[in-house]
């Protein structure tokens, strides 16, 4: 298990350098820069060319990106263009927000997901499956971004009922993005619970289990759904680690201070640093959470544990 870690986290180096020279590369071929949210109709040409210098917009990509990355060696995540802040005090800034919000979302979503999936499962093709299967189709279709938008309209905007955006010390305000997330979430979840469990029912041991007389609950939440758990645990997993990393479009909508908004502030300010500091972050966070769920794998199927201590001990001998 060690080892596994090990080379999981040995592959998030290239990972790394790939991502930021990518953000640093379509930054620089994006119009304007971080000089241009500056106001220089006060600063005469010699003081703007000095200004250039200060940020090394007259050097080319590749000297900029070598001492990006040579800060980033040691430690250094830089400092934003823009504000002149650490780039990791924002994200230890913005990251609470948005791991609140990831929570909310992810309570709702499995909170919806799961029963809906068994719900579907034991009733493959019938009205209440096609139903089913038509509410993830729409959920995954359906932007964001929308959603929000029409949660907006209809408990802001007509009810009056909840805050439009983040409202510091009022609960009420994770309501309508945690909905958002959790409605995403919930579609591919739903879709891959689904599929888990129609097959696990067909399995012969199911069958075993109910001509032995199991009643069909302890079938279906003891049986059935603990060896169905992998590919669901992976799907949640996978979007965990989306949400985790900053939902952009949802904290945007909702004026959230997340490391999402943050990141897209970042590109609307052509701020290089920052925004490949926190794609950077982003990525270390996103692999730990797919670790966490590799990890959880072992505890959830005793066949995975099996592997790793036999493998121990043929290490062993």
């Amino acid at each position: 298990m060690l080892r596994y870690i090990l080379r999981r986290v040995l592959w998030l180096i290239p990972v790394i350098i790939v991502v930021s020279f990518i953000v640093y590369g379509l930054l620089d071929l994006a119009p304007g820069s971080v000089i241009d949210t500056i106001d220089t109709s006060q600063l005469t040409p010699e003081q703007v060319a000095d200004l250039y210098r200060q940020y090394d917009l007259d050097r080319s990509i590749l000297y900029r990106y070598g001492k990006y990355m040579f800060n980033l060696v040691q430690g250094d995540l830089g400092t934003s263009l823009s504000t002149g802040r650490s780039v990791w005090d924002d994200f230890a800034r913005g990251f609470p927000f948005t791991f609140r919000l990831s929570l909310v979302s992810l309570i709702i979503g499995v909170a919806i997901a799961i029963p809906m999936g068994i719900f579907a499962a034991k009733r493959a093709g019938s009205v209440w499956d096609t139903l089913t299967t038509g509410f993830t189709l729409l959920g995954m279709s359906m932007p964001s971004f929308w959603i929000g938008l029409l949660l907006i309209m209809l408990f802001s905007v007509r009810l009056n009922w909840l805050p439009p955006i983040y409202t510091a010390g009022n609960p009420l305000c994770y309501v309508m993005p945690g909905i958002t997330g959790g409605l995403m979430m919930s579609a591919t979840v739903t879709r891959q619970t689904r599929s888990a469990m129609l097959e696990v029912l067909r399995a012969d041991y199911i069958r075993t289990a109910q001509a032995k007389g199991v009643p069909q609950k302890q079938r279906t939440w003891k049986h059935a759904l603990r060896n169905a758990w992998i590919p669901i645990i992976t799907q949640i997993g996978i979007t965990l680690g989306r949400t985790l990393a900053g939902s952009a479009v949802v904290e945007t909508v909702y004026s959230w201070p997340g490391i999402g908004r943050l990141t897209v502030t970042a590109v609307a300010q052509r701020d290089a640093i920052m925004a490949c500091g926190l794609v950077i972050l982003t990525c270390i966070l996103y692999v730990a959470v797919l670790l966490a769920v590799d990890i959880i794998y072992a505890f959830v199927d005793p066949r995975i544990k099996a592997q790793y201590q036999s493998g121990k001990r043929r290490k062993a001998a």
